[in-house]
């Protein structure tokens, strides 16, 4: 800075006269005036790989790879099927939207699984969606005609595996549409073998109980089943299991409310309830039967005349809590005592809640009895499963007979 002071003075007046500045330049200040500013370098790797870049041209990005094309195959004519990837989710996606029942009854779609479940459907005309399979074998066990509707997966049979609900699953999973009971194609043989006996079922909520029961309603030739509302829904698949195809073997009308179950009821029915409410007890001390699950009652006289209080009616407390609901009486006989006509219903209750009074009041205003099946004294009630089972295929041994003694009248009629 020093030297600045005193240099300053001098370039001023040089400056002033005629052709200082080009003697100013020639003299210490020219050293100033030509130096060039400091350049800073990078590292000398960050020099190397700048200096190849400037050499080589600058190469354009690699292109975006195409998706895979999808692997399909063919099972048969016209018959084609996916490959899954590895890390196809679309199984595990399918299987656990399908098993919840607010995705069933929005979406319109149930889930089964096996081959014989899976063939049964398909025979009564359900809409397959897709299906899932670990080997093409298990297509060429089903009616090819109605796979092509389908979208067609072979996945690995470890997916399945991981996704299944059965101890040793079969490799076959299907998600169809919810089948509607008006548009199925039911089995000849079996409507051939249909009887005027329909079964009405009141809060079952196990589902392997209700499984059974459709199983046995098949097997005894129930006409129709209705569902009340407050039953477990039938195409859950614990229900689907126990049914073993029953579903598509017989009508099954769901989520009835008791205005709306008459209706779906031929004119000059029946309707009878298992029960086993103790004929013998009184009015004030007895209880609606603990479903069909309770339908055993022990040995006694069951059409012994049911005592009340002549001042006030029986009253019943609803599963609700709320009393003052009138039951109306029915009278009570062995399930085995002759109770058939054409048609005739049968109402089987819960375990849990029983049978409920609309339940009662339908088959009162009918003219229905209370079907009761003994058991051994001090043995609460039969599972309402076993119950069932007793009641439909004494129903239908009744009824093969009744229909037995019209066809001998009409072949020899007796003479007036």
């Amino acid at each position: 800075m020093a030297a600045l002071r005193k240099l300053t003075p001098e370039l001023s007046r040089s400056l002033l006269r005629p052709g200082g500045l080009r003697e100013a330049v020639g003299r210490r200040g020219v050293r100033v005036l030509r130096r060039s500013p400091v350049r800073v370098l990078p590292p000398q790797k960050e020099r190397g790989a700048a200096a190849e870049a400037q050499q080589s041209p600058r190469e354009p990005p690699p292109p975006t790879p195409p998706p895979p094309a999808v692997e399909r195959s063919s099972a048969g004519p016209g018959l084609w099927y996916e490959k899954a990837a590895p890390g196809d989710r679309r199984l595990g996606k399918v299987v656990t939207i399908a098993k919840s029942k607010k995705f069933r009854d929005h979406h319109g779609k149930v889930l089964l699984e096996g081959h014989r479940l899976i063939k049964d459907a398909l025979e009564a005309g359900a809409v397959p969606q897709t299906l899932f399979f670990s080997t093409v074998g298990h297509l060429k066990e089903l009616p090819e005609a109605k796979l092509k509707r389908a979208n067609l997966l072979k996945v690995k049979f470890e997916d399945i595996k991981s996704w299944s609900d059965l101890i040793a699953p079969q490799g076959l999973i299907g998600i169809f549409s919810k089948p509607d009971h008006a548009k199925m194609s039911y089995p000849a043989t079996q409507l051939t073998s249909s009887l005027p006996l329909l079964l009405i079922l009141d809060n079952i909520r196990d589902p392997g109980n209700l499984g059974t029961i459709l199983r046995s309603a098949a097997g005894a030739g129930c006409e129709k089943v209705l569902l009340t509302k407050g039953c477990v829904d039938p195409w859950e698949p614990k229900v689907l299991r126990a049914g073993m195809g029953a579903h598509f073997r017989l009508p099954i009308i769901t989520n009835l409310d008791w205005e709306s179950v008459p209706s779906n009821l031929p004119a000059g029915i029946k309707v009878c309830v298992a029960d086993n409410k103790d004929p013998g007890a009184q009015v004030e001390t007895a209880s609606v039967l603990k479903g069909a699950g309770r339908a055993g009652s022990a040995p006694g006289n069951p059409k012994a005349p049911v005592k009340s209080k002549p001042q006030a009616a029986p009253e019943h407390k609803d599963k609700e809590g709320a009393t003052g609901v009138c039951v109306p009486e029915l009278a009570a006989q062995y399930y085995y005592e002759n109770w058939t006509q054409t048609p005739v219903a049968v109402v089987i209750g819960g375990e849990t809640h029983g049978l409920s009074a609309d339940a009662l009041h339908l088959a009162a205003s009918t003219g229905g009895k209370r079907l009761v099946i003994p058991v051994v004294p001090g043995v609460d009630s039969l599972n309402s499963a076993i119950a069932a089972g007793i009641v439909l295929f004494e129903g239908k041994r009744q009824l093969l007979r009744r229909h037995k003694q019209e066809d001998e009248r009409q072949k020899f009629p007796v003479a007036a």
